[in-house]
């Protein structure tokens, strides 16, 4: 059995881990109202561009640009793969990284001719320690997304698909649901399916628009800018995400560290006050055998119920 200095240690210990935990706490929440308010502010932009790319579909039905698959195109016609892996810089956020890592292992198993891009400390570890080879050039954190790194990002990727490495790129990330735990997600992210935009451009259908030097041209200038706010906006959902996860992760260790201190508190009242207890019972045993021995030096008998 722990002796009370023991416990009094232990309780000094779960108080500090629980301060700890508090503090990346709100760390984590300050991070992710920063990040959503950052992310907000560009969502009417890209939401124009896609709908300017919806225009330019109408336009041109059957579109030549590189950007966007054919329907004639087979699945089976897409051989060489090329994956982004979004993860997170270091660990402490409930199942956020495990969810990912497991999705993009069980795309790679499908399609075996797969190129890893991984961004993110976490999942690079993961990939090395397990011997799964990625993109060792291809280096980008997850500490503070910004269009600045997406648009390399974007550039990186871009280089690959239009050289001919790569028929397809998907991306997996984690969506942003608000205060409920984030969802994992698996999309394409080149070729682009017109079917994916919508009917936003219908209303302009009948407007006859002129384009310079082509339609096609036009729709390749904007394609990358789509494209990149597309990753920006999955590097910011899936920041928001690891941020909700690791404020989720830190609130149920705080409970548990409250659970923690609630016990051992109540096993150290029990040890001192058996401690207690066992010290008076010593010094009324020893009051006990002074009153014996003086009773017995008088001569005088002595009860031990007087």
């Amino acid at each position: 059995m722990a002796t009370a200095s023991e416990i009094k240690s232990r309780i000094a210990g779960v108080r500090d881990t629980k301060k700890i935990t508090d503090a990346m706490y709100m760390i984590s929440s300050v991070k992710l109202r920063r990040a959503t308010k950052d992310f907000e502010s560009t969502v009417p932009y890209f939401d124009s561009l896609s709908e300017k790319i919806s225009e330019l579909l109408c336009h041109i039905p059957n579109t030549e640009s590189r950007y966007f698959s054919r329907s004639a195109e087979s699945p089976e016609a897409v051989k060489n793969h090329g994956i982004l892996l979004i993860t997170a810089d270091k660990g402490l956020a409930g199942a956020y990284n495990q969810d990912v890592i497991r999705a993009c292992e069980g795309f790679m198993k499908k399609h075996p001719q797969t190129t890893l891009f991984v961004i993110g400390e976490f999942g690079r570890q993961y990939f090395t320690n397990h011997k799964i080879p990625f993109r060792q050039d291809f280096h980008y954190s997850l500490v503070s997304p910004s269009l600045y790194d997406a648009r390399k990002i974007c550039a990186e990727l871009l280089e690959y698909y239009e050289s001919g490495k790569l028929d397809e790129i998907s991306v997996v990330y984690t969506d942003y649901v608000g205060a409920k735990p984030g969802v994992c997600r698996v999309s394409t992210l080149l070729p682009l399916n017109g079917a994916h935009f919508g009917d936003a451009g219908t209303e302009s259908r009948h407007i006859e628009k002129k384009f310079l030097p082509d339609a096609d041209t036009v729709l390749d200038g904007v394609v990358p800018s789509y494209i990149m706010g597309y990753i920006y906006g999955c590097l910011v959902k899936s920041f928001c995400s690891e941020q909700q996860s690791r404020m989720m992760a830190m609130k149920n260790a705080g409970d548990n560290a409250e659970e923690m201190l609630r016990t051992l508190q109540v096993q150290y009242n029990k040890i001192r006050q058996a401690t207690i207890t066992n010290e008076m019972i010593e010094i009324t045993a020893g009051v006990r055998a002074l009153k014996r021995q003086r009773t017995s030096a008088a001569g005088d008998l002595y009860y031990d119920n007087e």
